[in-house]
């Protein structure tokens, strides 16, 4: 699946990379880097914003019966939440024990696994 080529417009004071300090993805083929609520690759001199597909691995779908025992289940996804900001289809999602978390009234949806690197 081909994404749109999205140029992020942002100043960066690093290059990102292994060791750079941002969660690394695996994301169609390559590796983004999560900073800032944006997925970011690498391209030619420049940052792509990418995001996560909606997909059979990455549904959008409501899952109120998801039980996350990765935070407790007071806990409000947000900016400075503690977890990375995911963009995934048209929203926002959350990185907690390796899936996606989505806000979604009083319980969280469970987005899929998100690929590491």
């Amino acid at each position: 699946m081909t994404e749109e080529h999205k140029h992020h417009h942002g100043e960066h004071d690093h290059v990102h990379g292994p060791g750079c300090g941002h969660t690394a993805v695996k994301h169609e083929g390559h590796i983004d880097y999560l900073h800032d609520g944006h997925m970011h690759h690498e391209h030619e001199g420049h940052y792509d914003d990418h995001s996560v597909s909606v997909s059979d691995a990455n549904p959008d779908a409501c899952t109120p019966e998801h039980a996350c025992g990765d935070h407790d289940a007071g806990h409000q996804h947000g900016p400075d939440c503690g977890h990375e900001a995911v963009p995934h289809g048209d929203h926002t999602d959350y990185l907690v024990g390796g899936h996606l978390h989505h806000p979604h009234g009083d319980h969280c949806d469970d987005h899929g696994r998100l690929g590491q690197g």
